[in-house]
């Protein structure tokens, strides 16, 4: 691959790791608060809000893991690690500076907001942690096993799997340390693995489009990777 292209690729690998990273982030962010959602009325679904972009970060490691290798995969999983600790780190710091008195936030309301429970951070940190690498090494046993081909077997395999372990976890150590009550536990489990299910699913057709893309751009032939400059 040429030179040019090799920076156009890095580049492109730069983009998909940043919105990563912002993904996770903002779940971490916004998760305290609650909504539900009945489609079509068959199903009553009651989830956080910071589930809605989570399934973005498990579509993006799976097109870096096609595209870019297990190696990069497993890269910007542990930097998206860093970014969510280091913003926590952020937000406690300012939590603890008092606000002034004509603050359009006060102390109570940022709080109540940003003030996080250090538990449901770190069972939040360990379930994306557990699963992003399961994805990504159930991921690449499909790849192998396959040669390459069925690329909707493991992106929907390890999606499945991973989404289940990172839902399972997450919702166990909340209520098991009482940031959530137990009675939440069953709904919260059944809706938050049937919607990621149903995101896998839909974004089967994205991923594929992506990879299409790439494939085109970059003359890849059918589970080839892209070996980027900096290795």
């Amino acid at each position: 691959m040429k030179y040019q292209k090799k920076s156009e690729a890095f580049t492109i690998f730069l983009i998909l790791a940043s919105m990563f990273i912002a993904a996770l982030v903002a779940s971490n962010l916004i998760f305290q608060k609650f909504f539900y959602w009945n489609p079509f009325g068959l199903f009553r679904f009651e989830l956080s809000v910071g589930i809605l972009p989570y399934p973005i970060t498990f579509l993006i490691t799976d097109i870096i893991s096609e595209i870019y290798g297990k190696k990069k995969a497993n890269q910007v999983v542990i930097a998206g690690i860093f970014a969510s600790l280091f913003s926590m780190i952020i937000i406690l710091i300012a939590n603890y500076m008092p606000a002034i008195e004509n603050s359009p936030v006060n102390n109570n309301l940022f709080t109540k907001v940003f003030g996080l429970s250090p538990i449901a951070v770190l069972a939040s940190m360990m379930a994306y942690l557990f699963a992003q690498f399961i994805d990504i090494r159930i991921f690449h046993f499909w790849k192998q096993k396959t040669k390459g081909k069925h690329l909707w077997l493991r992106n929907n395999f390890s999606t499945f799997s991973s989404q289940f372990i990172d839902t399972l976890t997450v919702i166990t150590l909340m209520c098991t340390f009482k940031v959530l009550p137990w009675s939440m536990f069953t709904g919260l489990l059944i809706s938050g693995v049937l919607f990621k299910i149903i995101t896998a699913l839909l974004d089967t057709p994205v991923l594929y489009f992506i990879v299409y893309l790439f494939r085109s751009r970059f003359n890849l032939k059918v589970g080839e990777e892209i070996k980027l400059i900096n290795g």
